[in-house]
């Protein structure tokens, strides 16, 4: 099975950046279908942003459009969600997902 390991997590000011990266080891046969969700407390988990295909073709939730982007490298297996001018809003622990594999999350905290 693959394994999803998620960093770059932690507590950044409203209008700072965060860079969070996500290993992938082991089956990664879908490793160019990969996505970021998040869940916040008390909330659903929501999609965050997707990457997919040779082509990376890229897609983003309506909330996070123009300030997340989505990245990878395939030879190091590596996915990043770049995240610019943070909201309180976008609080969650954020995970890494290929297929129905899911990482164990990392806590993304923004303050006012």
């Amino acid at each position: 099975q693959v394994q999803l390991v998620e960093s770059g997590g932690g507590l950044v000011q409203a209008g700072g950046s965060l860079r969070l990266s996500c290993a992938a080891s082991g089956r990664t046969l879908n490793f160019y279908n990969m996505a970021w969700f998040r869940q916040a407390p008390g909330k659903e988990r929501e999609f965050v942003a997707r990457i997919v295909g040779s082509s990376g073709s890229t897609s983003y939730a309506d909330s996070v459009k123009a300030r997340f982007t989505i990245s990878r490298d395939g030879a190091k297996r590596m996915v990043y969600l770049q995240m610019n001018s943070l909201k309180p809003e976008d609080t969650a622990v954020y995970y890494c997902v290929q297929g129905t594999t899911w990482g164990q999350g990392t806590q993304v905290t923004v303050s006012s």
